[in-house]
Protein backbone atom coordinates (compact mmCIF):
# COMPACT_ATOMS: atom_id res chain seq x y z
CA UNK A 1 0.00 0.00 0.00
CA UNK A 2 2.86 1.90 1.11
CA UNK A 3 4.00 1.77 -3.04
CA UNK A 4 0.66 3.26 -4.00
CA UNK A 5 1.12 6.24 -6.53
CA UNK A 6 -1.06 8.44 -4.18
CA UNK A 7 1.94 8.89 -2.31
CA UNK A 8 3.69 11.19 -4.58
CA UNK A 9 0.19 12.82 -4.53
CA UNK A 10 0.26 13.50 -0.37
CA UNK A 11 3.97 14.64 -1.81
CA UNK A 12 2.60 17.16 -4.02
CA UNK A 13 0.40 18.68 -1.57
CA UNK A 14 2.51 19.04 1.08
CA UNK A 15 4.65 20.45 -0.64
CA UNK A 16 2.15 23.05 -2.30
CA UNK A 17 0.85 23.36 1.04
CA UNK A 18 4.37 24.30 2.39
CA UNK A 19 4.82 26.95 -0.18
CA UNK A 20 2.02 29.23 0.23
CA UNK A 21 1.54 29.16 4.17
CA UNK A 22 5.53 29.74 4.66
CA UNK A 23 5.15 32.58 1.67
CA UNK A 24 2.68 33.66 3.71
CA UNK A 25 4.24 34.02 7.15
CA UNK A 26 7.66 34.93 5.61
CA UNK A 27 5.92 38.14 3.86
CA UNK A 28 6.96 39.96 6.59
CA UNK A 29 10.32 40.59 5.89
CA UNK A 30 9.87 42.01 2.11
CA UNK A 31 7.40 44.24 3.66
CA UNK A 32 9.77 45.36 6.62
CA UNK A 33 10.92 48.53 5.29
CA UNK A 34 7.93 49.65 3.71
CA UNK A 35 5.63 48.95 6.75
CA UNK A 36 8.21 51.15 9.07
CA UNK A 37 7.96 53.73 7.03
CA UNK A 38 4.51 53.89 6.06
CA UNK A 39 3.30 53.56 9.98
CA UNK A 40 6.50 54.72 11.87
CA UNK A 41 6.49 51.70 13.83
CA UNK A 42 9.91 50.39 14.91
CA UNK A 43 11.98 48.09 12.89
CA UNK A 44 12.28 46.27 15.90
CA UNK A 45 8.81 46.10 16.56
CA UNK A 46 7.65 45.02 13.21
CA UNK A 47 10.07 42.17 13.25
CA UNK A 48 8.92 40.73 17.09
CA UNK A 49 6.25 40.02 15.06
CA UNK A 50 7.87 37.04 13.15
CA UNK A 51 9.19 36.23 16.67
CA UNK A 52 6.18 36.00 18.39
CA UNK A 53 4.63 33.91 15.34
CA UNK A 54 7.87 31.28 15.60
CA UNK A 55 6.81 30.99 19.53
CA UNK A 56 3.44 30.47 18.36
CA UNK A 57 4.33 28.01 16.10
CA UNK A 58 6.64 26.45 18.89
CA UNK A 59 4.15 26.14 21.48
CA UNK A 60 1.45 24.81 19.07
CA UNK A 61 3.28 22.21 17.26
CA UNK A 62 3.23 19.42 19.16
CA UNK A 63 -0.77 20.09 19.98
CA UNK A 64 -1.54 19.95 15.59
CA UNK A 65 0.62 17.11 15.76
CA UNK A 66 -0.82 15.34 18.33
CA UNK A 67 -4.45 16.40 16.86
CA UNK A 68 -3.10 14.67 13.34
CA UNK A 69 -2.00 11.64 15.11
CA UNK A 70 -5.44 11.05 16.65
CA UNK A 71 -7.78 12.52 13.91
CA UNK A 72 -5.49 12.28 10.64
CA UNK A 73 -3.90 15.09 8.78
CA UNK A 74 -6.58 16.36 6.47
CA UNK A 75 -8.64 18.11 9.11
CA UNK A 76 -5.48 19.16 10.42
CA UNK A 77 -4.37 21.32 7.68
CA UNK A 78 -7.76 22.10 6.52
CA UNK A 79 -8.35 24.23 9.80
CA UNK A 80 -5.01 26.02 9.61
CA UNK A 81 -5.09 27.03 6.39
CA UNK A 82 -8.54 28.57 6.61
CA UNK A 83 -6.77 30.08 10.19
CA UNK A 84 -3.96 31.52 7.86
CA UNK A 85 -5.90 33.25 5.14
CA UNK A 86 -8.48 34.96 7.62
CA UNK A 87 -5.50 35.78 9.98
CA UNK A 88 -3.25 37.85 7.28
CA UNK A 89 -6.86 39.34 6.47
CA UNK A 90 -6.96 40.52 9.47
CA UNK A 91 -3.17 41.57 9.99
CA UNK A 92 -3.73 43.92 7.18
CA UNK A 93 -6.16 45.82 9.00
CA UNK A 94 -4.44 46.38 11.89
CA UNK A 95 -4.96 49.83 13.64
CA UNK A 96 -1.92 49.73 16.03
CA UNK A 97 1.85 47.89 16.37
CA UNK A 98 0.39 45.77 19.15
CA UNK A 99 -2.58 44.47 16.70
CA UNK A 100 -0.53 43.56 14.74
CA UNK A 101 1.55 41.97 16.77
CA UNK A 102 -0.80 39.63 18.22
CA UNK A 103 -2.87 39.00 14.80
CA UNK A 104 0.24 38.25 12.50
CA UNK A 105 2.75 37.07 15.76
CA UNK A 106 -0.26 34.55 17.66
CA UNK A 107 -2.34 33.86 14.79
CA UNK A 108 -0.78 33.81 11.41
CA UNK A 109 2.25 31.55 13.78
CA UNK A 110 -0.17 29.40 15.14
CA UNK A 111 -1.72 28.39 11.93
CA UNK A 112 1.43 28.16 10.29
CA UNK A 113 2.46 25.56 12.72
CA UNK A 114 -0.42 23.31 11.19
CA UNK A 115 0.88 22.78 8.30
CA UNK A 116 4.62 21.47 9.02
CA UNK A 117 4.39 18.54 11.89
CA UNK A 118 1.30 16.99 10.30
CA UNK A 119 2.40 16.88 6.83
CA UNK A 120 6.26 15.98 7.58
CA UNK A 121 4.49 13.16 9.82
CA UNK A 122 1.80 11.56 7.15
CA UNK A 123 4.83 11.73 4.46
CA UNK A 124 7.31 9.92 6.28
CA UNK A 125 4.17 7.37 6.99
CA UNK A 126 3.52 6.93 3.25
CA UNK A 127 7.29 5.77 2.53
CA UNK A 128 8.98 3.06 3.38
CA UNK A 129 11.73 3.46 0.57
CA UNK A 130 12.72 6.80 -1.22
CA UNK A 131 11.58 8.57 2.87
CA UNK A 132 14.65 11.31 2.46
CA UNK A 133 13.92 12.26 -0.66
CA UNK A 134 10.15 12.34 -0.24
CA UNK A 135 10.34 14.58 2.59
CA UNK A 136 12.89 16.63 0.99
CA UNK A 137 10.36 17.15 -2.13
CA UNK A 138 8.34 18.42 0.46
CA UNK A 139 10.60 20.70 2.15
CA UNK A 140 11.75 21.72 -1.09
CA UNK A 141 8.44 23.20 -1.77
CA UNK A 142 8.29 24.79 1.11
CA UNK A 143 11.81 26.65 0.04
CA UNK A 144 9.66 27.53 -3.65
CA UNK A 145 8.18 30.28 -1.26
CA UNK A 146 11.78 33.18 -1.62
CA UNK A 147 11.04 32.19 -5.36
CA UNK A 148 6.90 32.69 -6.03
CA UNK A 149 5.75 33.94 -2.76
CA UNK A 150 8.59 36.73 -2.01
CA UNK A 151 8.49 37.85 -5.82
CA UNK A 152 4.61 38.35 -5.57
CA UNK A 153 4.61 40.65 -2.13
CA UNK A 154 7.67 42.53 -3.33
CA UNK A 155 6.40 43.35 -6.55
CA UNK A 156 2.63 43.58 -4.62
CA UNK A 157 4.32 46.45 -2.21
CA UNK A 158 6.07 47.99 -5.09
CA UNK A 159 2.61 48.91 -6.54
CA UNK A 160 0.07 49.19 -3.42
CA UNK A 161 0.23 49.95 0.03
CA UNK A 162 1.63 47.14 2.41
CA UNK A 163 -1.97 47.04 3.85
CA UNK A 164 -4.05 46.00 0.30
CA UNK A 165 -0.77 43.68 -0.53
CA UNK A 166 -0.50 41.63 2.41
CA UNK A 167 -4.83 41.36 1.90
CA UNK A 168 -4.23 40.18 -1.59
CA UNK A 169 -1.40 37.99 -0.01
CA UNK A 170 -3.93 36.43 1.92
CA UNK A 171 -6.73 35.48 -1.07
CA UNK A 172 -3.82 33.98 -2.39
CA UNK A 173 -3.29 31.95 0.33
CA UNK A 174 -6.68 30.85 0.99
CA UNK A 175 -7.22 30.18 -3.01
CA UNK A 176 -4.66 27.46 -3.13
CA UNK A 177 -4.28 26.26 0.18
CA UNK A 178 -8.03 25.39 1.04
CA UNK A 179 -8.72 23.02 -1.98
CA UNK A 180 -4.76 21.47 -1.68
CA UNK A 181 -5.72 20.49 1.73
CA UNK A 182 -8.66 18.32 0.60
CA UNK A 183 -5.89 16.03 -0.92
CA UNK A 184 -4.26 15.15 2.15
CA UNK A 185 -4.72 11.48 3.52
CA UNK A 186 -3.76 9.31 6.72
CA UNK A 187 -0.86 6.98 5.66
CA UNK A 188 -2.07 3.04 4.87
CA UNK A 189 0.79 2.15 7.17
CA UNK A 190 -0.64 3.55 10.02
CA UNK A 191 -3.38 1.11 9.91
CA UNK A 192 -0.86 -1.86 9.44
CA UNK A 193 1.30 -0.56 12.54
CA UNK A 194 -1.52 -0.25 14.89
CA UNK A 195 -3.08 -3.61 14.09
CA UNK A 196 0.69 -5.45 13.92
CA UNK A 197 1.59 -7.50 17.00
CA UNK A 198 4.90 -6.36 18.91
CA UNK A 199 7.92 -6.73 17.07
CA UNK A 200 7.43 -5.99 13.93
CA UNK A 201 10.67 -3.67 13.73
CA UNK A 202 8.69 -0.56 15.64
CA UNK A 203 10.66 0.49 18.54
CA UNK A 204 8.19 -0.61 21.60
CA UNK A 205 8.02 2.73 23.42
CA UNK A 206 5.61 4.74 24.89
CA UNK A 207 4.88 8.64 24.15
CA UNK A 208 6.55 9.24 27.23
CA UNK A 209 9.27 7.46 26.85
CA UNK A 210 9.72 8.69 23.88
CA UNK A 211 9.50 12.46 24.68
CA UNK A 212 12.11 11.58 27.71
CA UNK A 213 14.72 9.97 25.30
CA UNK A 214 17.99 11.05 24.94
CA UNK A 215 17.52 10.57 21.44
CA UNK A 216 14.10 13.40 21.23
CA UNK A 217 16.23 15.64 23.83
CA UNK A 218 19.15 15.62 21.43
CA UNK A 219 17.28 16.03 18.23
CA UNK A 220 15.13 18.85 19.87
CA UNK A 221 18.39 20.67 20.96
CA UNK A 222 20.15 20.46 17.63
CA UNK A 223 17.11 21.85 15.90
CA UNK A 224 16.99 24.90 18.19
CA UNK A 225 20.65 25.56 17.26
CA UNK A 226 20.33 24.91 14.14
CA UNK A 227 17.40 27.21 13.57
CA UNK A 228 18.93 29.73 15.07
CA UNK A 229 21.67 29.84 13.19
CA UNK A 230 19.93 30.52 10.08
CA UNK A 231 16.78 32.54 11.52
CA UNK A 232 18.85 36.12 11.57
CA UNK A 233 20.21 35.92 7.77
CA UNK A 234 16.90 34.71 6.45
CA UNK A 235 14.76 37.28 8.00
CA UNK A 236 17.01 40.07 8.18
CA UNK A 237 19.73 39.45 4.79
CA UNK A 238 16.95 41.55 3.06
CA UNK A 239 17.07 44.85 5.15
CA UNK A 240 20.76 43.92 5.33
CA UNK A 241 21.09 44.82 1.73
CA UNK A 242 18.91 47.69 1.39
CA UNK A 243 21.32 48.94 4.21
CA UNK A 244 24.51 48.10 1.71
CA UNK A 245 22.86 50.63 -0.70
CA UNK A 246 20.92 48.04 -2.84
CA UNK A 247 17.24 48.23 -4.46
CA UNK A 248 14.55 46.36 -2.72
CA UNK A 249 13.89 44.31 -6.24
CA UNK A 250 17.44 43.72 -6.17
CA UNK A 251 17.71 42.52 -2.49
CA UNK A 252 14.36 40.60 -2.63
CA UNK A 253 16.24 38.89 -5.63
CA UNK A 254 18.97 37.70 -2.90
CA UNK A 255 16.34 35.90 -0.83
CA UNK A 256 15.10 33.88 -4.31
CA UNK A 257 18.69 32.99 -5.13
CA UNK A 258 18.89 31.88 -1.55
CA UNK A 259 15.57 29.83 -1.93
CA UNK A 260 16.49 28.56 -5.66
CA UNK A 261 19.81 27.42 -3.83
CA UNK A 262 17.80 25.65 -1.27
CA UNK A 263 15.51 23.70 -3.68
CA UNK A 264 18.91 22.34 -4.65
CA UNK A 265 20.26 21.52 -1.12
CA UNK A 266 17.22 19.79 -0.55
CA UNK A 267 17.30 17.48 -3.47
CA UNK A 268 20.86 16.83 -2.70
CA UNK A 269 20.63 16.40 0.96
CA UNK A 270 17.73 13.76 0.50
CA UNK A 271 19.25 11.31 -2.01
CA UNK A 272 22.52 11.54 0.17
CA UNK A 273 20.89 10.68 3.45
CA UNK A 274 18.90 7.89 1.42
CA UNK A 275 22.74 6.78 0.55
CA UNK A 276 25.09 7.87 3.38
CA UNK A 277 22.67 7.82 6.52
CA UNK A 278 20.43 11.03 7.52
CA UNK A 279 22.39 11.50 10.52
CA UNK A 280 25.90 11.61 8.88
CA UNK A 281 24.28 14.15 6.06
CA UNK A 282 22.84 15.88 8.84
CA UNK A 283 26.21 16.42 11.14
CA UNK A 284 28.31 17.71 8.06
CA UNK A 285 25.66 19.68 6.89
CA UNK A 286 25.68 21.55 10.45
CA UNK A 287 29.14 22.64 10.43
CA UNK A 288 29.35 24.22 6.36
CA UNK A 289 26.08 25.97 7.85
CA UNK A 290 28.04 27.95 10.70
CA UNK A 291 30.55 28.95 8.38
CA UNK A 292 28.13 30.06 5.59
CA UNK A 293 26.36 32.24 7.88
CA UNK A 294 29.18 33.98 8.99
CA UNK A 295 29.99 34.63 5.06
CA UNK A 296 27.36 37.31 5.48
CA UNK A 297 29.76 39.14 7.39
CA UNK A 298 32.09 39.78 4.00
CA UNK A 299 29.60 40.99 1.23
CA UNK A 300 28.49 44.29 0.80
CA UNK A 301 27.75 44.01 -3.19
CA UNK A 302 25.13 42.01 -4.59
CA UNK A 303 27.47 39.89 -6.84
CA UNK A 304 28.89 38.55 -2.83
CA UNK A 305 25.07 38.72 -1.69
CA UNK A 306 24.55 36.14 -4.55
CA UNK A 307 27.24 33.82 -4.18
CA UNK A 308 26.71 33.71 0.09
CA UNK A 309 22.82 33.56 -0.32
CA UNK A 310 23.39 30.33 -2.90
CA UNK A 311 25.89 28.51 -0.49
CA UNK A 312 23.74 28.93 2.72
CA UNK A 313 20.76 28.18 1.09
CA UNK A 314 21.87 25.00 -0.57
CA UNK A 315 23.11 24.07 3.29
CA UNK A 316 20.57 25.47 5.98
CA UNK A 317 17.66 24.17 3.23
CA UNK A 318 19.22 21.09 3.75
CA UNK A 319 19.73 19.98 6.91
CA UNK A 320 15.71 20.74 7.66
CA UNK A 321 14.15 17.79 6.07
CA UNK A 322 17.08 15.03 7.63
CA UNK A 323 15.27 15.74 11.20
CA UNK A 324 12.35 14.11 10.40
CA UNK A 325 13.57 11.10 8.98
CA UNK A 326 15.36 10.38 12.14
CA UNK A 327 12.55 10.76 13.42
CA UNK A 328 10.99 8.05 11.46
CA UNK A 329 14.17 5.63 12.44
CA UNK A 330 13.69 5.84 15.64
CA UNK A 331 10.23 6.19 17.06
CA UNK A 332 7.20 4.57 16.41
CA UNK A 333 4.78 5.67 13.47
CA UNK A 334 1.93 6.11 15.38
CA UNK A 335 3.39 9.24 17.44
CA UNK A 336 4.83 10.60 14.17
CA UNK A 337 2.97 14.18 14.63
CA UNK A 338 3.62 14.54 18.00
CA UNK A 339 7.43 13.78 17.76
CA UNK A 340 7.97 15.58 14.82
CA UNK A 341 5.84 18.61 16.26
CA UNK A 342 7.99 18.20 19.08
CA UNK A 343 11.35 19.12 16.88
CA UNK A 344 9.32 21.36 15.14
CA UNK A 345 8.56 23.18 18.91
CA UNK A 346 12.58 23.77 19.04
CA UNK A 347 13.25 24.75 15.53
CA UNK A 348 9.89 27.64 16.12
CA UNK A 349 11.79 28.89 19.05
CA UNK A 350 15.19 29.07 17.36
CA UNK A 351 13.32 30.87 14.59
CA UNK A 352 12.08 33.08 17.06
CA UNK A 353 15.55 34.41 18.31
CA UNK A 354 16.48 35.32 14.76
CA UNK A 355 13.56 38.38 14.07
CA UNK A 356 13.92 40.49 17.33
CA UNK A 357 17.81 39.90 17.85
CA UNK A 358 18.62 41.07 14.08
CA UNK A 359 16.13 44.29 15.05
CA UNK A 360 17.71 44.76 18.64
CA UNK A 361 21.32 44.21 16.68
CA UNK A 362 20.90 46.85 13.95
CA UNK A 363 18.65 49.40 16.26
CA UNK A 364 21.86 49.39 18.64
CA UNK A 365 24.57 49.04 16.34
CA UNK A 366 22.90 50.56 12.97
CA UNK A 367 24.65 46.94 11.50
CA UNK A 368 23.76 43.25 11.45
CA UNK A 369 27.74 42.12 11.75
CA UNK A 370 26.84 40.82 15.11
CA UNK A 371 24.09 39.06 14.15
CA UNK A 372 25.70 36.97 11.66
CA UNK A 373 29.20 36.10 14.35
CA UNK A 374 25.82 34.97 16.76
CA UNK A 375 24.32 32.68 13.99
CA UNK A 376 28.06 31.29 13.71
CA UNK A 377 28.42 30.71 16.98
CA UNK A 378 25.00 28.98 17.45
CA UNK A 379 25.99 26.60 14.11
CA UNK A 380 28.96 25.41 16.08
CA UNK A 381 26.42 24.76 19.17
CA UNK A 382 24.25 22.05 16.55
CA UNK A 383 27.25 20.48 15.39
CA UNK A 384 28.42 19.85 18.44
CA UNK A 385 24.94 18.50 19.87
CA UNK A 386 24.08 16.19 16.71
CA UNK A 387 27.63 14.44 17.18
CA UNK A 388 26.34 13.11 20.28
CA UNK A 389 23.39 11.06 19.11
CA UNK A 390 23.18 7.26 18.87
CA UNK A 391 19.83 5.57 17.14
CA UNK A 392 17.25 3.75 19.43
CA UNK A 393 18.48 0.27 19.51
CA UNK A 394 16.71 -1.55 16.47
CA UNK A 395 13.75 -3.96 17.46
CA UNK A 396 14.59 -7.49 16.29
CA UNK A 397 11.93 -9.27 14.35
CA UNK A 398 10.58 -12.26 15.44
CA UNK A 399 12.12 -15.48 13.60
CA UNK A 400 9.29 -17.24 11.72
CA UNK A 401 8.31 -20.35 13.35
CA UNK A 402 9.43 -23.85 10.64
CA UNK A 403 5.85 -25.49 9.51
Amino acid sequence: MTNSHYRWVIVAAGGLLGCVAIGGMFSLPVFLQPMARETGWSVTGISSAMTIGFLAMAFTSMIWGTLSDRFGPLPVVLTGSVVLAASLALASFAPSLLVFQFVFGVMVGGATAAIFAPMMACVTGWFDTHRSLAVSLVSAGMGMAPMTMSPLAAWLVSNHDWRTSMLIVAAVVAGLMIPVSLLVRRPPALQVAQSAAPGNGEPEMSLAQALRSPQFIILIATNFFCCATHSGPIIHTVSYAITCGIPMIAAVTIYSVEGLAGMGGRLAFGLLGDRFGAKRVLTLALLAQAFGALGYVFVRELAAFYAVAAAFGFIYAGTMPLYSVLVRENFPLRMMGTVIGGTAMAGSLGMATGPLAGGLIYDTFASYTWLYVGSFAMGLGAFLIIMTFRPVPAVARPEPVPA
